[in-house]
Parts: structure tokens; C-alpha cells; sequence
């Protein structure tokens, strides 16, 4: 599955461009009076406006999988980087066959870089914000995460995700190119104690060569 564009909220247009585009250095390619779109690799970040409604989301980029260091280096010039359970910024997902390191952006939304070392994605280029691929995992909160799983798998000819283990609070569908991942109301995001909330986004997927608008 790939993820070509989430479109997301946020109450505060201005601090989001200064923070995507000054701060991490993302292209700014779209500008209008209630939405901005950022180049992530071969996806589009967009966000909408909103108002008082203080939404805040999980998300993930997918970078090469040989610059999880180089990255890690590059974002701590820039943000704070995330600690997980043991006092470590990197997360080894074994199951996954990935490292992980998170941040929170200006609109208090939890953002991962990941590196999937089963995808061949290496290069010799020196790490900056170009060097993100895509965006590979968008989180939804569901009062049901199975049944929302389900009707998303049916409508758009997914699967769930072969190295996930799926449960009633955290659902992953997809593969390591693009993932959705559902979890449960007041579910904490890791690596933080910040409880998921319900927000509207709308994601736009290939599937098995077709295209997919899922609004949830």
C-alpha cells in the first residue's frame, strides 16, 4: 500500500508552515488561505484549518534504511527528540525489522521517522528533509478499531499488516510501504502518554494499483 497524501487539521496554519518548512525544511508546495501541502519524499503532507479544536494525530515517515543515525544526528539539531520506555531515543521493532525516533511537531502531533530494513531503499546521500521517502503509517482512532479495520480492508482491498499482531486496541493494516494504524479511544500513542483522540483525516492510498480516498 502506498500513501500518497494525508490530509489532516490543525489550528494553527502559520506555525505549521514555519514549523515544516523553516524548521524541518520540507518543500512547500501548495499555499491557500485555509490549507498547506508539504513534499514528503513521493507523498504530500496537508493540513487544513481548523478552529479550537486543538486536533493532534500520529504519523510516520519512512526514510532510507541505512540513515537511522544520520537522521537521529539531523533531528536532534532541530527538535527534541522523543524518549521511549528505556531512556533511549531509537526503538527497535523486532517483530517489524525496524528502528524508529519520534518527535512532536507544533501542533502537538507525535511524528516518527522509521527505517524498514526489509525494504531496499539505501543511498550515499548525505540526510535532510529530501531524504524522506514517504509517509508510511497514519494513525486513526476508532471507539471499535476492529470493526472500522474491517470495513477499511473491505472497501479498499487491504490486508492486514503480515507482521502485526492484531488486537482489540491496535490494529495494523498495509505493508511496510504504507500502513493505517487503528487503535483504540484514550489508547496512549507511544512512546508518550498522550492519549489518542478522534480527529478527521483523509487519506488518500494505492492499493493493488487502484486509487483509494479513505476519510475517517
Amino acid at each position: 500500500m502506498e500513501i500518497k497524501e494525508i490530509e489532516i487539521q490543525t489550528d494553527d496554519l502559520k506555525g505549521t508552515e514555519n514549523f515544516y518548512a523553516n524548521v524541518l525544511g520540507f518543500k512547500l508546495i501548495k499555499k491557500e488561505q485555509n490549507t498547506i501541502s508539504f513534499l514528503a519524499g513521493n507523498s504530500i503532507l496537508t493540513f487544513l484549518k481548523s478552529t479550537n479544536l486543538n486536533p493532534n494525530y500520529h504519523f510516520a515517515f519512512n526514510i532510507p534504511k541505512n540513515k537511522l543515525n544520520e537522521a537521529t544526528i539531523w533531528l536532534n539539531s532541530k527538535v527534541n527528540l522523543l524518549l521511549n520506555d528505556e531512556n533511549e531515543i531509537i526503538t527497535d521493532f523486532g517483530d517489524w525489522n525496524a528502528k524508529a525516533i519520534y518527535f512532536y511537531d507544533n501542533n502537538n502531533n507525535i511524528v516518527e521517522f522509521i527505517t524498514r530494513f526489509d525494504l531496499t531503499n539505501e543511498t550515499e546521500k548525505k540526510f535532510d528533509a529530501s531524504s524522506v521517502l514517504s509517509i508510511s503509517e497514519i494513525g486513526i482512532v476508532a471507539n471499535d478499531p476492529m470493526k472500522l479495520a474491517s470495513q477499511i480492508m473491505d472497501k479498499n482491498h487491504l490486508n492486514y499488516f503480515e507482521k502485526g499482531k492484531q488486537s482489540e486496541n491496535f490494529i495494523s493494516i498495509g505493508d511496510d510501504n504504507g500502513l493505517f494504524i487503528i487503535v483504540k479511544n484514550d489508547r496512549k500513542w507511544y512512546p508518550t502518554e498522550q492519549k489518542a483522540e478522534q480527529h478527521v483525516a483523509r487519506v488518500k492510498i494505492i492499493s493493488k494499483g487502484i486509487k483509494h480516498d479513505v476519510v475517517v
